[in-house]
């Protein structure tokens, strides 16, 4: 039991990883083409590396008609409405300030979790929450983003997707105990896959640019960020997130994604050179303890 837990917590990291590097890619991948285009090529990027090992038989699916039907409303929130909000999102503000708004994920979590799936953390755990939040948000204050110069519509949408995302993670918790993440992944994957494409070839037709679905992969710089969010930030953290969903509680799940907010400041420093500065090691710290403080200040003699 000890050993499950451990790997669910490693995949909830790796995760996190992952996806704190998307928003960098994602923002390259903007440069060079429309967000509907983005999502249509991640997810047919996506959709060949899963089906691939599934056609040569190294995956067994145990999926039917009924499965998908149910495996559909899930699938609904996570891929469809988290990455076009998030894609849409950030065409009108930066990365790092989409990172703030995407703190708030675990206070939805929260909130939803209690109301659907009586999962009751107490009170130290909510101060721990709260503390790892907090430790983002301190993190991009401090850096001096003026969040007045925001697109209204930008913060809307990425708030969309932070809440779509917290949708997710509650619904996946109970699908996750009835279906296996290969499973649950792949059908997600083929319905992102199929609604992408078909919206992204319908928009161009309308437009009479049906051309441009197919310039974008003519750039290099493109397809090396298209291959990283098809297969590591859509396939994989698929993969990992349903997994660590079917081992821990999704309130205990989203706290994670903090540390992908991390990652981004990370990258900056790294890819783009940015200055690694007192506050961002105070809001670090912050942020891993209230991981910790989640996950494992569990007593019930706190009840709030």
């Amino acid at each position: 039991m000890k050993n499950n837990n451990t790997k669910a917590y490693f995949a909830a990291i790796l995760n996190a990883l992952i996806i704190g590097l998307s928003f960098l890619f994602t923002k390259l991948a903007l440069n060079v083409t429309n967000p509907l285009n983005i999502l249509a090529h991640r997810f047919t990027v996506s959709f060949i590396a899963a089906s691939v090992p599934v056609l040569l038989g190294w995956i067994k699916l145990n999926i039917s008609r009924k499965d998908i039907l149910s495996i559909l409303p899930l699938a609904l929130f996570y891929p469809a409405l988290f990455f076009s909000f998030q894609a849409f999102g950030l065409v009108y503000i930066s990365s790092s300030e989409a990172g703030i708004i995407q703190a708030i994920v675990p206070v939805f979590t929260m909130i939803l979790a209690t109301i659907f799936l009586g999962e009751n953390i107490n009170l130290l755990q909510k101060i721990s929450l709260m503390l790892s939040v907090g430790g983002v948000i301190y993190i991009f204050l401090m850096k001096g983003i003026n969040l007045g110069s925001a697109s209204f519509a930008g913060i809307v949408l990425i708030v969309l997707s932070a809440f779509s995302s917290a949708c997710y993670n509650v619904m996946a918790r109970k699908k996750t105990k009835k279906y296996k993440p290969a499973d649950l992944s792949y059908i997600m994957i083929v319905i992102g896959f199929l609604s992408f494409n078909t919206i992204s070839v319908a928009d161009n037709m309308i437009r009479g640019t049906l051309a441009d679905y197919f310039v974008p992969l003519t750039k290099p710089i493109f397809l090396i960020s298209i291959l990283y969010l098809g297969i590591l930030s859509s396939l994989i953290t698929s993969l990992l997130a349903n997994y660590s969903l079917s081992k821990m509680d999704a309130t205990k799940m989203s706290v994670f994604a903090n540390l992908s907010t991390l990652i981004t400041m990370i990258a900056g420093v790294i890819f783009l050179h940015e200055e690694l500065k007192s506050y961002h090691a105070i809001g670090a710290i912050m942020i891993i303890i209230g991981i910790i403080g989640t996950n494992f200040l569990g007593s019930k003699k706190y009840k709030y």
